[in-house]
């Protein structure tokens, strides 16, 4: 028995020493050289990207087949007490499901997926972990992310951009309609034609927007900061920009 507190002791060194080991060297998508690529059928004309905690890349490319959406995943994983990690990916009823299995006592994974999807087709994204770039798309983009940050650029379809945790930003599109939302990061939005419509909330973090110079109808509020507009204001314009933030600064002006 007088043994047995000195073993103990040295299994949580080598466990300390484990984790200690893990930790330093964190697993990185962007480790691996020999990413696995597969192509999935699109029966329809929307497609919902459903994964659980992987950084996204999602492109409209119109070279694919109709109906096609292509996809390429990198994985780095280790799992030193528990089941070997794994990925799966899988297409249903127009919904592609990206699942990630790393747990354990000491366990490290990172997962990156690019998803490129025909044109003409709109398309919805619900991310739990993970940052959402996507780029291209002339038609709707929904985005939702718990935790990450989400990133739009060169596209005209009607934005709806959502994160919990995270920054958004928007830059180099033409789309008449953006509605953008953080609860705890800051949100900038750079339009190249005049908008129809932008909608952007902050629960914690400054609001950016910028339009082309146009008569708007503007309502912007601070909870905690300062309110600059300098875009020209007509309280009788159809065109709308409302930009609200808890705890933040919010500056809308026109865009050089």
């Amino acid at each position: 028995m007088a043994r047995t507190v000195p073993v103990r002791i040295a299994v949580a060194w080598v466990l300390v020493a484990v984790v200690a080991g893990v930790s330093g060297c964190g697993a990185s998508a962007g480790d691996d050289e020999e990413p696995e690529r597969r192509s999935f059928a699109l029966e329809g004309r929307t497609l919902t990207v459903d994964s659980d905690d992987s950084a996204l890349e999602i492109v409209a490319a119109e070279e694919h087949e109709a109906g096609a959406v292509e996809v390429t995943r990198w994985f780095e994983g280790s799992v030193v007490f528990g089941e070997d990690p794994k990925v799966t990916w899988s297409m249903k009823d127009d919904r592609l499901v990206l699942r990630e299995k790393c747990s354990g006592v000491v366990a490290d994974c990172s997962s990156r997926h690019r998803i490129e999807v025909p044109r003409g087709v709109t398309v919805r994204v619900l991310d739990g972990d993970g940052s959402v770039r996507a780029w291209g798309f002339e038609d709707p983009l929904h985005i939702k992310t718990g935790d990450g940050s989400v990133q739009v650029s060169d596209s005209s379809g009607a934005l709806d951009l959502e994160t919990g945790d995270g920054s958004v930003r928007v830059f180099d599109v033409a789309s008449r309609e953006v509605r953008a939302k953080s609860g705890d990061g800051s949100v900038r939005l750079s339009l190249g034609s005049v908008p129809d419509l932008v909608e952007t909330r902050s629960g914690d973090g400054s609001v950016t927007v910028e339009v082309p110079r146009a008569g708007y109808r503007v309502e912007a509020e601070a909870g905690d900061g300062s309110v600059d507009v300098s875009v020209p204001r007509d309280a009788s314009s159809s065109r709308r920009i409302s930009a609200h933030s808890g705890d933040g600064n919010i500056t809308v002006r026109t865009a050089n």
